[in-house]
């Protein structure tokens, strides 16, 4: 899978799956003990929680891969954009400044104006010939935007199969869901702390405070 999508994205979009499951188990964990509220859970509740969860997670992930690909292709296209400008320029200095405007941002904090200068012009020999890659909607970009959705969905897979297996007692498949959400959290968290080169067990505590944090800014704004 490594070969298709970035390690930070395909941990971003199993982060954000899980969030997704999380926001549906813990709303209705929130309803069910809120003071006043005594309705029996109805028969056939579970195995509609579950469905309405899958349901969720699976257009999430192919959500998070279709933007994934869409902004592959908006990243080649402004790659093609500034290749043209740096093709068009009428001479050396007006390709060097193109180049500047470019990187300059990143270089200039870290290197002197001499050096960028001659970073610049090497690379413009490099660039100077050229040919852009096509900008359109190209096979690797719907094998990476696959690859995220499937990694989506992996990801919450777990969490899910407690709402099937414990689908005739809704709270107990809640419960444990929920417990199963927030270890594969922490488990990413700490997968994402080895990555960066980050504390592990750090990243991965902090990781599913942020999970529940968000998850109840999520259930009272109807997320």
């Amino acid at each position: 899978m490594a070969r298709f999508v970035a390690p930070i994205d395909a941990l971003t979009a199993a982060i954000y799956s899980i969030l997704i499951v999380l926001t549906f188990t813990l709303a209705f964990t929130v309803i069910k003990r809120w003071p006043g509220y005594n309705q029996p859970i109805p028969e056939g509740f579970g195995t509609e929680l579950f469905f309405a969860v899958l349901g969720a997670a699976v257009a999430w992930a192919l959500i998070d891969g279709l933007m994934l690909a869409l902004l592959s292709v908006l990243a080649r296209g402004e790659k093609h954009r500034f290749l043209q400008a740096l093709q068009a320029a009428n001479s050396d200095e007006e390709a060097v400044a193109v180049i500047a405007d470019e990187f300059d941002f990143v270089l200039e904090p870290i290197a002197s104006e001499t050096k960028r200068h001659l970073l610049y012009t090497d690379v413009l020999e490099h660039l100077r010939d050229s040919q852009p890659r096509p900008v359109g909607f190209q096979r690797e970009d719907f094998v990476e935007g696959l690859s995220v959705a499937l990694v989506a969905i992996v990801a919450a897979a777990p969490s899910l199969l407690p709402l099937w297996l414990w689908r005739n007692d809704a709270l107990a498949a809640l419960r444990i869901s929920n417990i199963v959400s927030f270890i594969i959290l922490f488990i990413l968290g700490y997968r994402w702390g080895r990555y960066t080169g980050a504390n592990p067990w750090k990243i991965g505590a902090l990781l599913v405070l942020t999970g529940v944090l968000l998850t109840a800014i999520a259930i009272p704004l109807g997320g």
